[in-house]
């Protein structure tokens, strides 16, 4: 995962820090165990120690992270994060909470989208040249909607969002509203290729929510 590493920090603002794991699997945390498949197991833990080097990437302690009710990984007071985990990749973005409002993190393989899927992800006006380019569609709504979880706690499918792209800039706006976002409002962020995947970074600064 080196490259796709790289990849992911020449993209990162200031502020933001990146953990990934080598496929070693660590022991999950007093206050992280959840029931399920050992292949999911392994997915989560490695999720949660890439996780835990973002924070210790920023200064800040490494801690348990829970999963919530909703699924949702639960970040320590003051921090916010996303993690992201495929085949092949499994890394983990943190930043504070006085820096960014919410962040979203995916990787995908570098293979393309099954075009059965394409009409509960792309939106008439969304064009997919091919089963990569509509990937990469996917990839950005993926981390617009981490991004905006931790702010709306709302679960709606890929047709809310419009994805429009500028080379690796990406922006995803609102369709219909979702509090606290109206509709029209828009997230940012970037898509590389890098290593094999493909990866979007998506992240929301506090001021945009004032």
């Amino acid at each position: 995962m080196p490259e796709l590493a790289a990849g992911l920090r020449a993209i990162m603002p200031a502020g933001m820090a990146l953990g990934g794991t080598d496929g070693v699997q660590e022991p999950l945390w007093p206050g992280e165990a959840i029931v399920a498949v050992p292949h999911r197991l392994a997915e989560f833990a490695a999720g949660r120690a890439a996780a835990r080097q973002a924070l210790a990437a920023l200064g800040l302690p490494k801690v348990a992270i829970p999963m919530g009710a909703d699924r949702a990984p639960i970040w320590p007071q003051g921090a916010v994060g996303s993690i992201s985990h495929c085949a092949g990749a499994c890394m983990a973005v943190a930043g504070q909470q006085a820096d960014f409002a919410g962040i979203g993190l995916d990787l995908e393989p570098a293979q393309p989208l099954a075009r059965d899927l394409w009409p509960s992800i792309l939106r008439p006006e969304e064009v997919a040249a091919d089963g990569l380019d509509a990937l990469r569609i996917f990839v950005a709504k993926e981390a617009a909607y981490k991004a905006q979880y931790p702010l709306s706690r709302q679960v709606f499918d890929f047709q809310i969002l419009r994805i429009t792209f500028q080379d690796q800039y990406f922006t995803a706006q609102f369709v219909l509203p979702v509090p606290p976002f109206a509709a029209g409002d828009i997230l940012q962020g970037r898509v590389i290729k890098a290593g094999g995947f493909y990866a979007a970074l998506c992240w929301i600064a506090p001021e945009t929510l004032r």
